[in-house]
C-alpha cells in the first residue's frame, strides 16, 4: 500500500520562478530567511579567505571556493545553497551541477536543525567527502569526512585550531583562530 503525499512536490522549473532566497530538497522548498546575523557572515567571510589563500589544486583555474548565494543543482528536484563550499567545475549554466569536494554551513537559529539533519544526510548521500560545520556561539567547528559512504568525525575545534584538507585534485586549510577572531 502507498504512503500519500502529506506535501506538495517541487521541481527545479518552478524553484526558478520563485521570489526571495530558497532552497529545494528532496522536492521540499525550505525559505533562507530572515537574513543571517552578521555575525555568521564574518565567520563565512572568515572561513572563504582561509581556504581561498591557501588553495592549491592541480587544475589552477577550475578548481574553486564560492559562498552563498550560490546554487548546487543536485538533481531537479534538490537545489542548495551551501554556507561555503570547493567546486571543481566550470560551468556557464546559473548553478553548479557537479558534486562539491568541501562544503561549510555556519549554524544559525533558522537554519541549525535543516544543516545538522537533512543537509548532513544530502550530503552524504551524494557523496561530498568533507562536510564542516561551525557553530558561532560556542566558537566550535566539527569537521566530517566520508568514509565508506558514511560520514565519521574526524575532528572536533573548539575556537583554536587548524584542519588540512587534502583530496587527490586540491589541498587547502582553515586555522580556526583566524574564522573566529
Amino acid at each position: 500500500m502507498a504512503v500519500p503525499e502529506l506535501a506538495p512536490r517541487f521541481t527545479y522549473k518552478e524553484y526558478q520562478q520563485w521570489e526571495d532566497s530558497w532552497e529545494l530538497i528532496d522536492g521540499i522548498p525550505y525559505a533562507m530567511a530572515p537574513a543571517p546575523y552578521p555575525k555568521h557572515q564574518k565567520i563565512v567571510a572568515h572561513v572563504w579567505k582561509e581556504l581561498d589563500k591557501n588553495l592549491d589544486c592541480i587544475f589552477k583555474n577550475v578548481c574553486e571556493v564560492y559562498i552563498s548565494p550560490i546554487d548546487w543543482k543536485v538533481n531537479e528536484t534538490t537545489v542548495v545553497q551551501p554556507d561555503v563550499a570547493l567546486f571543481c567545475e566550470q560551468t556557464q549554466k546559473q548553478y553548479f551541477s557537479k558534486t562539491p569536494l568541501l562544503v561549510v554551513e555556519v549554524l544559525s537559529m533558522a537554519t541549525a536543525l535543516k544543516d545538522t539533519t537533512t543537509k548532513f544526510e544530502l550530503y552524504e548521500r551524494e557523496g561530498v567527502p568533507t562536510y564542516i560545520i561551525i557553530d558561532p556561539d560556542t566558537q566550535r567547528a566539527e569537521i566530517f569526512e566520508l568514509h565508506e559512504g558514511k560520514y565519521r568525525r574526524v575532528q572536533k575545534i573548539e575556537r583554536e585550531g587548524v584542519y588540512r584538507f587534502k583530496h587527490k585534485e586540491c589541498e587547502t586549510e582553515i586555522d580556526f583562530q583566524n574564522v573566529f577572531s
